[in-house]
């Protein structure tokens, strides 16, 4: 059996990347020098035409740069940013501790209500953990709650926004796939809301079964009276629930595309900036300059996909894939929980940016191809997979050794809290999550229950 080495060029290809992502490089100018670098072996042993290059460029302007549906992608991350300076979220949460403060784990559950109200009106992880660690760590230690629940609660809570709509990583995936954003969004909202409530569960039980985990908040704290308290519920509730309505509602109801509802959302946070009087001058620079190098970041992390991923295919890696998948014997289930476990896998390693730009076009047309027997039915496959690994990745955002939600955390909390303790409090909600995929495998419904209700 003869060996030719450009037939593991695509092996080659991600071997490369795997070490060159931890040379501290940014990742778009890994994945787009890995791919021209590849692409010009490819030309040296006769695998890749030099006239391919050109085609990397009209990907990249055909397709990135004239897509309308990742317009929504900067509006977005300026709603988030915009919502972080606007003190909703500083509101929700000492609304929220009041009226859970005779439950056990009240604050902790708090902290989890808030970070699933803030996922319905901004997908930016980065600003949610940051935020929340801000307001929330310091009373949590204050109150003796346990440094390890405290940590997992707050990171896993964060990174609620990456699959509850409005999502930029929905509307990537909708980008690659060729799948409706909306479809998408409608898809994701009961398995977000369903993590959202198996964490309530844990953190309810874990704190019933030990109280000197989560010790309850004081009585005498909060408002005096029933009217204040309304006021209080009131103010803290109204806004996020309306621009919630306004972005979402416009999209579920047709009245506007996600890329308008996007910029419907931006308008409605700066709005709201206005109201609680934290607009000035130097918060719209800041808003706009974070928004502007957080979108230009992510774009350049799409080009330089785009050319890693353009090369691989060119070089056989598709094929690669399935002969090695196909190699392997198993059934339809056993290659779905083959690529389910690759896709946690790198979760370790890789964001969900990369995750999603490499794997997902290389995963979902050989799920497409699989026969689940009845189990779901053939038209939502793709939807069904996309949804299973936007699940799937809430535990890229906790997994060590690159879990960024960790690294926001650890960058913003108080020395006593230590990088131990964090690793020890999101085990638990990486077990969660990983139940929470498991219900998704098993009742499809709850990802494809609603899309086909409302879109049928």
């Amino acid at each position: 059996m003869e060996f030719y080495i450009e037939d593991y060029f695509p092996v080659l290809m991600f071997v490369a990347l795997a070490l060159l992502l931890f040379s501290g490089l940014p990742v778009a100018i890994v994945l787009g020098g890995i791919g021209l670098a590849f692409g010009a072996l490819g030309v040296i042993f006769d695998v890749f035409s030099p006239i391919e290059f050109f085609n990397i460029i009209s990907r990249i302007f055909g397709g990135i740069v004239e897509s309308l549906v990742l317009v929504a992608v900067p509006m977005f991350i300026f709603m988030g940013t915009m919502l972080e300076k606007s003190g909703v979220a500083k509101d929700l949460l000492q609304a929220l501790q009041v009226l859970l403060r005779r439950v056990p784990g009240g604050l902790a559950l708090s902290v989890t209500l808030m970070g699933t109200v803030m996922a319905a009106t901004t997908g930016i992880i980065g600003a949610s953990v940051v935020m929340m660690t801000l307001l929330a760590l310091p009373v949590m230690l204050q109150r003796g709650y346990s440094h390890p629940l405290a940590a997992g609660t707050i990171c896993a809570s964060g990174t609620l926004g990456i699959l509850i709509p409005p999502s930029i990583m929905l509307v990537i995936m909708g980008d690659l796939l060729a799948i409706s954003v909306g479809s998408l969004f409608l898809a994701a909202i009961v398995p977000g809301f369903l993590l959202s409530a198996i964490y309530l569960a844990y953190i309810a039980t874990t704190s019933t079964l030990n109280p000197q985990l989560a010790p309850p908040m004081p009585d005498e704290e909060g408002p005096e009276g029933t009217t204040a308290l309304l006021i209080m519920v009131a103010r803290s509730f109204i806004p996020p629930i309306l621009l919630i309505m306004l972005v979402l509602g416009s999209i579920f109801a047709g009245w506007a595309t996600p890329t308008e509802a996007s910029g419907v959302g931006a308008f409605g946070a700066t709005l709201l900036a206005i109201f609680n009087r934290r607009l000035n001058f130097a918060v719209l620079k800041e808003v706009c300059e974070r928004s502007a190098l957080t979108g230009a970041m992510l774009f350049f992390i799409f080009v330089g996909a785009t050319a890693f991923s353009y090369v691989f295919r060119s070089l056989g890696g598709d094929d690669l894939v399935i002969d090695f998948i196909e190699q392997l014997g198993f059934g339809p289930w056993g290659i779905l929980f083959v690529l389910m476990g690759v896709v946690f896998f790198l979760g370790f390693f890789f964001d969900w940016i990369e995750i999603t730009l490499i794997v997902l076009p290389v995963f979902a047309p050989i799920v497409g191809l699989l026969d689940f027997e009845g189990h779901v039915p053939q038209k939502d496959m793709v939807l069904w997979f996309a949804i299973l690994v936007a699940v799937n990745l809430q535990t890229s955002f906790l997994t060590p050794p690159f879990g960024f939600a960790l690294f926001y955390l650890k960058g913003v909390a108080p020395r006593e809290m230590k990088i131990q303790s964090i690793y020890r409090g999101i085990v638990p909600f990486v077990i969660l999550q990983v139940i929470g995929l498991g219900l998704v495998i098993l009742f499809p419904q709850l990802a494809l229950w609603l899309p086909n209700l409302l879109l049928e």
